[in-house]
């Protein structure tokens, strides 16, 4: 608002204080003398009027009644309105004493003036501002969305709370299926019924949006967690968010989500963040508990270098990194288009990190060399690879293997021979019992990093003679296993969304088959921790991370329908077959690894064989005898170095 405006509104407001001022001396006397003042009276009112004026006049603007806006009174104004009116209230006989006119001021309208005067104030100022937000809101009020709640616990209570100050937002009731909560008030609102009654009182009421406010908080799943740890639960919270976006399909309404608990109670989120379900809401994942202060030993001040910097997984691994403050990170990617656009997000988004954006190729020796040796990285992220399973299975085969494979050892040899302190490959659940050439390559990437962490681990610190190592630089190798993530780049997600938009069909491999999944930003934070949890030079570990429970991809496809306002009538779901290499199910562990727990919740550690270092230099000189192999050669060369590999073309 204009400096101009302002100061016209503050000096009406100035006016008509003073002119409280008179008004309440003039009642105070009217109520003294029951509204007949006498004439000796009247004139003392008169001559004394002038000295109390300008008494108040000075209280108001020392105690600054005038630097805020009446629209927006509120308890603290009235504060300074009641300490200035009890500072003039003493300063008035005072001053009136010092000057010998006290006389015809009865002590009773010493004691009435101050009190009238404070309601005059107080309440001229409130009844502007009930009359202004009614003027600004009253017509959106009648606009309001009308919204029923799902779920009656702390969280939707908390909502409620919220919900009752905005200007959107009116909320009809709570639907709960907890038999004991139906009937109750809460917080000034019915519980009305059942979730599975969602259509019969949405139509009712007229309502066209619910809010699915059933989350759980963190203490909670710590708890759980702590009295089962070796089995998954049934997730009732993803079961019930899908029931509830189920109903909410058949009803007609919009369906929208809140923030997490935490989050809600905290204040870290507020009723401004409602938004539209996600398909990340459906996963019913936990956030991840993150060691802070850990992380910070391992990233802050370090340079750090993440591959693949420009694909999903490596940009919002360095988005995450960057929060940690390291000394420099360095954005590695070959897709010159990729690393420009995480180049102009980051620069916008983190100008105080020093930031490196390098094109390369991981398996150009002479590339990295020359990174590793001018920015001296610490701590290694090693996320580029080809992970798309159809692509790598025909016609790229070879390449494949020569990413995936030699071009993490070509960057563990950098890494090494630059004294890197951490190494961290970013694996998948596909390299397990692995029956696609990706999934072997991925397995194969994990070998290599275990035998070089086995050959130090065997010879101590003696000094290289074989080209493999320099064993006095070896980093701390730790492999990390996970799922599919929403979102990411090939992704099913974008593919579905971009069917829906066409006005489908949805095409789904087959009808019963699943995946694990989970967001980027999880995923990634987990990569952090896992990192972190490595053991150093005496490390190789591979982490396994918690992916929850399968999802069909059916049921995935389902979900995405339901979340764009359609049904299966509008969009057609079409199975088309399982693709070469595809298995119908995923898996975390081979068949010849157990599991040992860490600290963390969602990290476990692959007890996998281990891998000599004969079998490196033999799996190197295959490689390098070979310029070029066919996608035949190569799948059957691959049942060699990985025995769990199978090259059968589909898994039933």
């Amino acid at each position: 608002m204009p400096v101009h405006k302002l100061n016209i509104r503050a000096g009406i407001a100035f006016i008509h204080d003073l002119a409280a001022v008179i008004a309440a001396w003039w009642f105070a006397y009217l109520f003294r003398f029951n509204f007949e003042i006498p004439p000796f009276y009247l004139a003392a009112l008169k001559e004394i009027l002038p000295f109390t004026v300008l008494i108040h006049a000075a209280a108001f603007l020392w105690f600054g009644l005038y630097r805020g806006l009446w629209h927006y009174a509120s308890l603290p104004d009235l504060r300074r309105i009641l300490f200035a009116v009890l500072a003039s209230a003493a300063a008035v006989p005072l001053a009136l004493y010092l000057l010998q006119v006290h006389t015809g001021v009865p002590r009773t309208v010493l004691l009435l003036a101050p009190i009238l005067l404070l309601v005059i104030m107080g309440g001229s100022r409130l009844a502007y501002r009930l009359w202004k937000e009614h003027r600004l809101y009253g017509r959106k009020k009648l606009e309001k969305n009308l919204v029923l709640v799902l779920g009656a616990g702390d969280a939707a209570v908390g909502l409620v709370k919220e919900l009752a100050r905005s200007v959107q937002w009116e909320v009809v009731g709570f639907l709960d299926d907890d038999p004991a909560k139906r009937g109750l008030m809460l917080h000034g609102f019915r519980v009305m019924g059942r979730i599975s009654e969602l259509p019969a009182v949405a139509k009712k009421y007229r309502v066209d949006h619910a809010i699915i406010a059933m989350t759980s908080s963190s203490s909670d799943r710590r708890k759980v967690y702590r009295a089962q740890p070796d089995r998954r639960q049934p997730d009732r919270l993803l079961r019930n968010r899908r029931r509830a976006m189920q109903m909410c399909s058949t009803a007609g309404v919009k369906a929208l989500i809140v923030p997490s608990y935490d989050d809600l109670i905290s204040g870290k989120i507020t009723v401004s963040q409602i938004r539209t379900v996600e398909p990340e809401d459906l996963l019913g994942r936990d956030s991840v508990i993150l060691d802070n202060d850990g992380l910070h030993g391992l990233l802050a001040g370090k340079t750090v270098l993440v591959t693949g910097a420009g694909g999903s997984i490596g940009s919002e691994l360095c988005r995450q990194i960057a929060k940690f403050r390291p000394g420099r990170l360095v954005l590695f990617e070959l897709n010159e288009f990729a690393l420009y656009s995480v180049e102009q997000e980051f620069q916008a988004n983190f100008p105080h990190i020093p930031m490196v954006f390098a094109i390369g190729d991981i398996k150009d020796a002479a590339r990295l060399a020359q990174v590793f040796l001018q920015y001296q990285p610490k701590v290694v992220f090693h996320a580029a690879a080809y992970k798309h399973v159809p692509l790598m299975e025909h016609e790229n085969a070879w390449q494949a293997v020569m990413n995936n494979v030699f071009g993490t050892y070509v960057l563990a040899q950098a890494a090494i021979k630059q004294g890197v302190e951490k190494f961290v490959l970013i694996s998948t659940d596909k390299a397990v019992n692995p029956t696609n050439v990706m999934g072997a390559s991925k397995r194969l990437a994990e070998m290599v990093c275990q035998a070089l962490q086995q050959s130090i681990s065997i010879a101590g610190n003696a000094s290289g003679k074989d080209g493999l190592t320099d064993r006095n630089h070896v980093p701390g190798f730790v492999m990390v296993r996970f799922g599919n993530v929403l979102g990411s780049a090939g992704s099913v997600i974008p593919k579905f969304r971009e069917q829906i938009a066409k006005g489908g069909p949805i095409t789904v491999t087959h009808s019963e088959i699943t995946r694990y999944f989970m967001s980027i930003p999880e995923a990634t934070q987990l990569v952090l921790q896992a990192g972190l949890m490595g053991r150093g030079k005496g490390g190789g570990e591979i982490f396994v991370l918690d992916m929850g429970d399968p999802v069909k991809i059916a049921d995935l496809a389902r979900d995405l329908i339901r979340l764009s306002g359609l049904s299966e009538s509008d969009i057609q779901i079409v199975y088309n077959g399982l693709r070469p290499g595809e298995k119908l199910y995923e898996e975390l562990l081979a068949d010849d690894e157990n599991t040992l727990p860490t600290p963390h919740p969602k990290l476990r550690i692959a007890q996998a064989r281990q891998v000599e270092k004969q079998w490196l230099t033999e799996l190197l000189a295959w490689i390098n005898e070979n310029p070029a192999l066919s996608d035949e050669e190569v799948k059957q060369d691959l049942k060699r170095w990985v025995p769990e590999y199978s090259s059968q073309e589909f898994i039933q």
